[in-house]
């Protein structure tokens, strides 16, 4: 039976009641986002509550709200939340974005989400895990639509997505008037393809984006300095 739960430094993560469980996607981008400046932080599709729990760690001054519309998972989320250190600041709510961006809910220095779209892959049988991982409820399109509304001044949005979604992305930047803050290329080993793609967006026009690469492993359980580096003020071994 595989671990209830994800140990980290400063906080635990139980993800046994949420439809997808703690990876590596949500860790690089909880630990990629820039905190740096933002006093108001909105996490969509917040599962267990990991990045938002993240973000607080890194910020001791920033207000997290996290939002899903999987009832277990906020439940889960809450919890994992009530038992950390960062209660204070972090709110969790049981909404869905759309709904969400219909309330008076204010406006957000950083957006970040972790929307795992795997349109091109077979939907699994699990209807929770089909609904977490595909462009089910809410795809790309509406994720960006949505956020350009709630941004505030020169906010930032951030997002982990699959390489092969960055032609899309690209196409729906353009068209929603995004413009390219930083992005980095996630490769699993020196000579693989990169697999995902971190993105930070912005409102106003950026002169010279950051482009850099990231390798995870330089063998097998063997993390390069670089991911070391990101990741070291949340796994318990680095």
């Amino acid at each position: 039976m595989a671990n209830p739960y994800f140990a980290f430094k400063q906080f635990t993560v139980y993800h046994d009641r949420c439809a997808m469980k703690v990876g590596t996607d949500g860790v690089l981008l909880g630990a990629w986002a820039d905190v740096s400046g933002s006093r108001r932080m909105l996490d969509v599709g917040t599962g267990s509550g990991l990045i938002a729990l993240m973000l607080a760690q890194r910020n001791p001054n920033v207000q997290v709200l996290a939002i899903d519309m999987d009832k277990d998972a906020v439940e889960q989320a809450r919890e994992n939340v009530r038992k950390s250190p960062f209660a204070s600041r972090i709110t969790v709510e049981n909404i869905s974005y759309q709904l969400f961006a219909n309330e008076d809910c204010g406006y957000f220095d950083h957006i970040v989400s972790n929307p795992p779209f795997f349109a091109s892959s077979l939907l699994s049988p699990d209807g929770r895990r089909s609904a977490a991982r595909h462009e089910v409820s809410l795809d790309l399109e509406q994720l960006l639509d949505i956020s350009r509304r709630i941004l505030a001044p020169f906010g930032r949005i951030s997002l982990i997505l699959p390489f092969d979604a960055i032609t899309k992305l690209q196409r729906l930047s353009e068209r929603f008037g995004y413009f390219l803050v930083r992005e980095t290329r996630v490769l699993p080993m020196p000579e693989s393809s990169p697999k995902r793609i971190l993105i930070e967006l912005s409102m106003e026009p950026v002169l010279d984006p950051v482009r850099s690469e990231l390798v995870i492993e330089q063998r097998r359980q063997a993390y390069t300095d670089e991911f070391s580096e990101l990741v070291k003020d949340f796994y318990l071994y680095l």
